[in-house]
């Protein structure tokens, strides 16, 4: 499948209306784990999907890999309808699942060359072996897949999801487990493919990963798109710091040096700590520090916290109401 930019549609994946309820079972009430998502991917783009635990993440995903049916909505995956043309809406798209599912009696290329049966690529068109050399896997084509490491494991599932030349490719958490080596190698990898022509749907709990690889980046929670925004309005939203200044003697007021400072939010902490939290493009930890120390603070001790995403979800949500 030619994933040339003129033959390429605006998005990528285009999602209206996307809900699905899970019908009621041993006791428990129905649940609507998705209510009425609208995503549009444009093509071409390294997208970051980004969520709590139970936010709709992995039912999005498994709509989008034909493994869970909809309740309703429209989905169209490199042009095509998912109810219209099912055939070639599966064909457009590859998975690599955050869980390593592999058969243990088959060797990479067996695996490689299963997958890409299963799509019906010809013999003549497969690419097994340039594939599973580009993944750093040339020297463990013919070995069993148990004696794999869990990195190369997850190196063979990036290279099945792409045994049919699909313009779109899911990384379900694909850095779970891995070392900081192979992290950087898959990105690497990651970012070639993107280079080529391929558009990349990144789920992660690492905001760093976000930070780094993604151009617009998505935040779902209950089953709601609560942000959709390009990586650097969105980056502009999470560029909160809190320090705690822990003072020799306990504070019961905010001084009125800091009180007053513009751009940052102070507090007293119930065990008379000062809590400062500001932007760190508008303000430095030395800057508070030294305005601390002018008000005639003593400090016993300084720690730092930035906003996780369970923070910035919280935030965000609030907004939304």
């Amino acid at each position: 499948m030619s994933t040339a930019a003129q033959d390429a549609p605006e998005y990528a994946i285009d999602i209206r209306g996307l809900r699905k309820v899970y019908a009621a079972q041993g006791g428990e009430p129905e649940k609507e784990a998705l209510k009425g998502v609208d995503l549009a991917i444009p093509h071409g783009s390294i997208f970051g999907l980004l969520g709590p635990n139970g936010a709709g993440k992995s039912t999005l995903i498994n709509i989008l890999a034909g493994l869970v049916n909809k309740t309703s909505g429209s989905v169209r995956i490199w042009g095509f309808d998912q109810d219209a043309n099912p055939r070639m809406s599966r064909a457009s798209i590859g998975v690599v699942p955050q869980e390593l599912h592999l058969d243990p009696f088959f060797t990479p290329r067996e695996a490689m060359e299963i997958q890409a049966g299963l799509y019906g690529v010809k013999s003549g068109d497969r690419r097994t072996e340039s594939l599973l050399t580009a993944l750093g896997l040339g020297d463990k084509m013919d070995v069993g897949a148990r004696a794999l490491s869990g990195g190369m494991k997850r190196r063979l599932l990036i290279g099945k999801a792409l045994a049919h030349s699909p313009p779109v490719l899911i990384l379900d958490e694909p850095t779970a487990g891995v070392d900081i080596d192979l992290r950087r190698q898959l990105w690497d990898y990651v970012r070639k493919l993107n280079e080529s022509g391929v558009t990349i749907i990144l789920t992660t709990h690492y905001l760093e990963e976000a930070e780094e690889m993604c151009d617009r980046i998505a935040i779902i929670n209950h089953g709601t798109v609560i942000a959709n925004e390009p990586k650097t309005a969105l980056l502009d939203r999470l560029d909160r710091k809190t320090v705690t200044i822990v003072p020799i003697t306990s504070l019961t007021t905010v001084p009125n040096t800091l009180a007053t400072q513009a751009g940052i939010q102070t507090a007293i902490t119930t065990d008379g700590a000062l809590a400062i939290t500001y932007s760190r493009r508008e303000a430095s930890l030395g800057t508070l520090l030294e305005l601390t120390h002018s008000a005639g603070i003593e400090i016993r001790d300084v720690t730092t916290s930035e906003a996780g995403l369970e923070r910035v979800f919280l935030d965000l949500v609030a907004e939304a109401k």
